[in-house]
Order: C-alpha cells, then structure tokens, then sequence
C-alpha cells in the first residue's frame, strides 16, 4: 500500500486519539459491558446491546487509525527555497470570479478540514496548488465548474 503524506501534527493528533480510545473509552465501554451483564438476561438487555455496539465501533476506529498511522509517511514542513507551493504549505489565493480570498495549508487526506482551512493534498484545489508560484493562475475542475483562482501569497 502506498504512503499517505501527513503533517507531524496531524500524525501527533491520531497518535493522541489512538491512545484515548485504547487508555480511556476501551475501559469505559468494557465496564459498561460488565454492568449491563449484571442487570441478568442478555437477551433483552438493551443496555448491554448498547455497550456491544459501543465496543464494535470503538474497536473499529482503533484499527483504523492503527492502519492509518501505519501508511502514514511524516512530511515535515520545510521552508522551500524556489517559493513553490508544497506539501505543508499555506496559501493564500483569490477566486478570480468572485474576488473572494482564502488561504488554506495543503495537508494529507486524513487531516484535512476545510473548516479549518486545511485541503488535502489529493483534493482538486491541492492538486492544482502543487508546484504554483505566486502570481500563479490555476484552473481547478469542480462539480459546479471550472474555478480560476490567483495565487496571492505562499508561505
């Protein structure tokens, strides 16, 4: 399977998630198991359908975290000397249609968070992005049409 590019903050937060799900919500749910078990027959026991069905999910977001922080390959942010955008960068462009302006870090798929101005890298916009320089027009195809954007600032 090939590597998947990550920030190593990104890798940090998954890191940290992985450790509260095993350290603090496994023991939850697997106490919550136990008393359900207590209350006596499992059969129509809708507490303990619930904490099974818990635990399911809980053991599920464990092991898919693990594979992602196994594929994950740690892209440090490095300063680019050529002033090209990269992986790790920010950017700001300018929507050439609307005049709208956004900046926005290119990142790896599984930290990526448009809400926080975080894009994937694998994203139409990313994609786009990767080797522009500033002053730079990209053309990016997107279900609603071909935007056009103006890169404005790279740092």
């Amino acid at each position: 399977m090939a590597r998947i590019p990550i920030t190593r903050n990104g890798y940090n937060n998954l890191a940290k998630e992985l450790e509260n799900l095993k350290k603090v919500v496994r023991p939850q749910v697997i106490k919550a198991i136990e008393e359900a078990r207590a209350h006596g027959d499992l059969s129509e026991n809708a507490e303990y359908s619930a904490a099974k069905e818990r635990q399911s999910f809980v053991e599920t977001k464990i092991r898919e975290i693990e594979q992602k922080l196994a594929n994950s390959e740690i892209m440090d942010t490095l300063l680019s000397t050529d002033g090209k955008v990269g992986f790790a960068s920010t950017v700001t462009v300018e929507n050439c249609d609307n005049g709208g302006k956004v900046t926005y870090q290119i990142v790896g798929p599984d930290e990526s968070d448009i809400s926080s101005g975080k894009i994937s890298i694998v994203s139409p916009l990313g994609k786009a992005l990767i080797g522009k320089e500033v002053d730079d027009e990209v053309l990016v195809k997107t279900p609603g049409g071909t935007k056009r954007y103006t890169i404005l600032k790279i740092t």
